[in-house]
């Protein structure tokens, strides 16, 4: 699946974009980031290294303790075309259990972090299995 998003980093807050995940089943999904003038944003700009990072969690209650259920993997598809990214391996969807997560995804360079998305994830898991 493929999002587009506009980013303003001045603003300080990340796009909120709900997503799917099928348990057992390999998830991808990339994003397209522009800025606020509709320009690619440059993740490669001035010789800048962007890394990015993003890790899901079981949503729960306030007041409730949650812990990383996965980790994605977050690669620069084209760092200069404003595109990252997000995956996970079918072993590691199959070991989520059905429900309600939420995710986030940063990028940095440097000492600057921006967390650039976030949202819900839905897991849910298929009615037939592979014989």
């Amino acid at each position: 699946m493929a999002n587009s998003l506009t980013f303003d980093p001045s603003s300080g807050t990340p796009v909120a974009i709900n997503l799917t995940i099928n348990s057992g089943a390999d998830f991808v999904n990339d994003f397209t980031v522009r800025t606020t003038a509709g320009t690619a944003f440059d993740f490669s700009g001035a010789g800048t290294t962007w890394t990015g990072s993003s890790q899901m969690a079981k949503s729960v209650s306030i007041g409730s303790s949650s812990y990383a259920a996965a980790t994605f993997n977050v690669g620069f598809t084209s760092a200069a075309g404003g595109k990252f990214r997000i995956s996970l391996g079918s072993t590691q969807t199959r070991s989520l259990s059905e429900g309600r997560y939420v995710y986030d995804v940063l990028v940095s360079s440097g000492s600057t972090v921006w967390t650039i998305v976030d949202g819900n994830i839905i897991v849910k898991s298929g009615v037939s299995s592979a014989p």
